[in-house]
């Protein structure tokens, strides 16, 4: 196959982009919460495991602590039961609670609103800070890279890189800013529903005569 240039691959994945748009056009957050708080505790807790089953546990946990204030007070062993089928529950337990003591503590109660405050929390790297920045706040900072957007990026060779933050880094130079945030929903969208990992769907896909590795 041709070397693809710079021009076609961003006018590829402009067309990529309004199909999967189209097919998705409900494509959304899909960690159920009311506010930045709780979209930063659920990004937290959904962290090797699926948002599923951390949806599962968050009704019940913000039942109980409904603010930053009342989570950070929190006994530990007592968020740890509530939360223990997300796994890993002792490490995030401590995440969470550092997360709304820091919010309670360094801020008035109010998440922040920029990059470089929120990834200051505990348990908030770069991933949870553009979640919460571009889905609470509406703020287009990055593309939140994530299993399947990192798996979609190579198939359709948007990217080569291994790590997320550089998977980011080529995805911000192909897209325009005001598209990272429903970016990263419509490929993961696609990731779940037809681009399978184990079993990728490509007769079923809208753009696999775009995509370098469609099998049909």
């Amino acid at each position: 196959m041709a070397r693809e240039s710079k021009g076609a691959r961003t006018k590829r994945a402009a067309e990529v982009f309004e199909l999967l748009a189209e097919e998705y056009p409900d494509a959304h957050c899909a960690l159920v919460h009311t506010d930045a708080h709780q979209l930063g505790v659920a990004t937290i807790l959904s962290a090797q495991t699926t948002d599923v089953r951390v949806n599962m546990v968050t009704p019940t946990l913000f039942e109980r602590y409904p603010t930053p204030a009342h989570l950070a007070e929190a006994r530990p062993e007592d968020v740890e039961e509530i939360i223990r089928s997300t796994g890993f529950y002792r490490n995030k337990t401590k995440n969470i609670i550092g997360f709304a003591q820091g919010v309670t503590e360094l801020h008035g109660g109010e998440v922040p609103r920029t990059m470089k405050e929120l990834t200051e929390l505990p348990g908030v790297g770069r991933k949870t800070a553009n979640v919460v920045l571009g889905n609470a706040f509406g703020i287009d900072v990055g593309v939140v890279v994530d299993t399947h957007v990192k798996r979609l990026s190579t198939l359709l060779s948007f990217s080569k890189e291994k790590t997320p933050e550089k998977v980011e880094g080529d995805l911000m130079a192909l897209f325009p800013m005001g598209r990272w945030t429903l970016l990263s929903h419509l490929l993961i969208f696609h990731g779940r529903q037809v681009c399978i990992a184990r079993r990728p769907r490509c007769e079923a896909c809208v753009m696999s005569h775009l995509c370098p590795s469609s099998r049909v």
